[in-house]
Parts: C-alpha cells; structure tokens; sequence
C-alpha cells in the first residue's frame, strides 16, 4: 500500500540528460532498505540510504511511518541543509494532514503546500 501522497520535481530549471522516470526507479528501490533501516533506529531522519550512480538517497520516516524521500546529487558535506528541508516538510505535512479537508492517505494537490515545499527546498 504505498502510494506516494506528494510528488514535486525541485531541481532547478533545465534540460535532463537522463530519463524523467528514474527518479520514481531509485526511489522504489531505496523503499525496501528505509523499510529495513526504519526498525532499527529511534531516528526520524535516516540520513543517505540508498545511492544509484550519482543519485544519493535521503529519508525521513515520521512518528506515523511516513516516509519522505529525497533523490539529489550533492554530496554528505550538505547533510545539515537536507535535515533541515526535512523538518520543515514534517512541519508542512503535519499542518496539511491536519486539516479538516483531507482524507487519510489522500494525495496532496494543495497549490499552497507545493509553493511551500518548494521555498524551503531552495
């Protein structure tokens, strides 16, 4: 049953030399090692999980087993800009969930949530 609940491209404007749909490949492939990592530590943010040639994968698993995952090219030096991306998506998904407009597991289409994300991934 996992359905992604929220999709969005963050990086910058541009040509991709590389197919749009390997993302959504590194991604279901790194599901299974959060899956596995996620039962065996007390931490939310999990760090880098899971890497396909240049493509790091980061994660973040809340109190309720959500999971968000972040495929990037840089490096471990910038892990203190990806917590903290993390934190303030926790705190945009928690404010998101909470309304009385959205069902369980539902996809998140709000408009002001994608600006939102957007902003603090820059």
């Amino acid at each position: 049953n996992d359905c992604p609940v929220y999709e969005a491209d963050l990086s910058g404007q541009g040509v991709r030399d590389d197919s749009p749909h390997l993302d959504e490949f590194v991604l279901n492939a790194a599901l299974d090692i959060v899956d596995d990592i996620v039962w065996t530590t007390t931490a939310m943010h999990l760090r880098h999980v899971d890497k396909f040639n240049e493509f790091n994968v980061s994660a973040y698993c809340t109190a309720g087993h959500t999971r968000f995952m972040l495929v990037h090219k840089t490096r471990h030096d910038n892990a203190q800009a990806i917590r903290s991306f993390f934190n303030e998506l926790h705190d945009l998904y928690i404010k998101a969930v909470m309304s009385p407009f959205c069902t369980p597991d539902a996809r998140i289409e709000s408009p002001a949530f994608d600006q939102r994300v957007k902003a603090s991934a820059k």
